[in-house]
């Protein structure tokens, strides 16, 4: 089983490249067109725009991709939280992993055990964390029920 939680963003890197180019594009031919007209200092200002957005490009681009991955497979509960270029591991036996909000109901759903604990479920709304939980548990118990059969079988 996989959990793919992810960010809502409505456009990818690429496209916001996309967009940065049209922009800058349409407002260096105005700025030139006005510069031609004698207004000099419209150029100026076209490029502190166009870096000024930019830079906010670049901040929004480098977490679009963030998310969060949980891969109950083989033996193992594994999750990785991606924030930006950090990525977060964490691995787990299934029958030993406790699921549980950290703080309260509305808060992530923190996974525990063998010494280690990770918190999921940033891009879920905060009134779907506990499905989210209830799922994991099930696939847990799932596992757990579904484990013995298969050692039996081989």
């Amino acid at each position: 089983m996989t959990w793919q939680l992810k960010r809502n963003c409505s456009a990818t890197p690429q496209q916001m490249i996309g967009f940065y180019a049209s922009l800058t594009v349409l407002s260096l031919v105005i700025g030139t067109f006005f510069w031609v007209q004698g207004a000099t200092l419209v150029m100026p200002f076209a490029w502190l725009e166009l870096t000024a957005v930019a830079v906010a490009l670049l901040l929004y681009s480098r977490h679009a991709t963030d998310r969060e991955t949980i891969f109950l497979q083989r033996g193992r509960l594994v999750v990785e939280h991606v924030c930006g270029r950090v990525t977060e591991r964490a691995e787990f036996a299934p029958s030993w992993v406790r699921v549980e909000p950290a703080h309260g109901a509305r808060s992530l759903v923190e996974l525990s055990g063998q010494g280690q604990r990770i918190c999921v479920g940033r891009f879920v709304r905060p009134e779907l964390r506990r499905q989210l939980a209830d799922e994991l548990r099930w696939a847990l118990r799932r596992w757990q029920s579904d484990a013995p059969r298969e050692e039996s079988e081989n």
